[in-house]
């Protein structure tokens, strides 16, 4: 069996769970955050920012951007291996790319906690 570097889990069927773990993190996590936007008549940043100070909102957001980042990267993964042939352009996006969402994940990290 040849190992790939550019998958997260050891086959296919690990892929296939982290991808629909993640993804169920991710409908959580969106279904709070629409929940809290429709159950907040008027949203001004003390209510914004009052949510966030919360700890298990800064969990919860934390987990929910490393389940990001996961789908982000086994998805690339998948879908350049099925549509972009030549070895070189596949590789290069998929560097650029998983550089781009490690990036956001950073971002997501320092803007959480820094509030």
């Amino acid at each position: 069996m040849v190992a790939n570097a550019a998958t997260l889990g050891r086959s296919g069927v690990h892929d296939f769970i982290l991808i629909r773990a993640s993804a169920l993190i991710l409908t959580a996590y969106s279904l709070f955050m629409v929940g809290f936007l429709v159950l907040t008549p008027e949203l001004t940043y003390v209510k914004w920012a009052e949510l966030f100070s919360c700890l298990s909102v800064k969990v919860f957001t934390l987990i929910s951007l490393f389940a990001l980042l996961v789908h982000a990267w086994i998805g690339l993964w998948q879908v350049l291996t099925d549509y972009v042939k030549p070895t070189c352009v596949r590789i290069g996006l998929q560097f650029l790319l998983n550089i781009a969402a490690l990036a956001y994940v950073a971002t997501g990290i320092f803007v959480l906690w820094g509030v």
